[in-house]
């Protein structure tokens, strides 16, 4: 298969990236395809192609998710939309993060749900940048080196699993950080007239 990659050229890049970014779309397990990757395109090369492919995908399902009706979105976000509007309604930039970094839900509802939330389109589009760069690199990582160089895979999960760990704190944090109310005005009686 990598022959034939290969022998494509600079096709095979182009059309993975297209057929990623259109599976990004729909609700079906996208993992195995950042894994082929790894295993078709190496390491480095696999990493981006991933990483662009699932950017276009997730900034065209926002996009659709703000053009259309939230109710035809349904089949997709399933009982996902509540949990993470839950999560996305407040905190911006900081809960695409986490959302991304925390198994919240599957990549394609976060990307739908994203779009029916208050959330800005710049905050959604960095969250999603930089947070799923970590899930990227260890999936491809398991398609480039999984059976030659398995040290490699199990230091990238090990710091996935750190990473979520550390994301999965901070999601806590956010859901318990309410604004404090603001206290009442102290009773002082009524007033004298001058």
């Amino acid at each position: 298969m990598r022959a034939r990659v290969a022998h494509a050229g600079a096709v095979a890049p182009v059309v993975f990236v297209a057929a990623y970014a259109a599976v990004t779309l729909l609700p079906v397990p996208k993992n195995v395809l950042s894994v082929g990757a790894g295993a078709l395109f190496g390491f480095g090369p696999g990493t981006a192609l991933v990483w662009l492919a699932a950017m276009l995908g997730a900034v065209a399902a926002f996009a659709v998710a703000r053009a259309v009706d939230p109710g035809a979105l349904s089949w997709v976000v399933g009982r996902h939309r509540d949990r993470v509007l839950g999560v996305l309604h407040r905190h911006g930039l900081a809960s695409v993060l986490i959302a991304r970094l925390v198994p919240v839900a599957p990549f394609t509802a976060v990307n739908y749900v994203s779009g029916m939330s208050p959330v800005r389109r710049r905050d959604f589009v960095l969250g999603t940048a930089v947070g799923i760069l970590p899930g990227t690199v260890v999936y491809v990582a398991v398609g480039a080196y999984g059976l030659t160089r398995p040290g490699t895979v199990v230091l990238a999960g090990s710091a996935l699993v750190a990473l979520t760990a550390g994301a999965g704190a901070a999601a806590r944090r956010l859901r318990t950080a309410e604004p404090t109310p603001a206290a009442p005005p102290a009773d002082t009686g009524p007033s004298r007239q001058e």
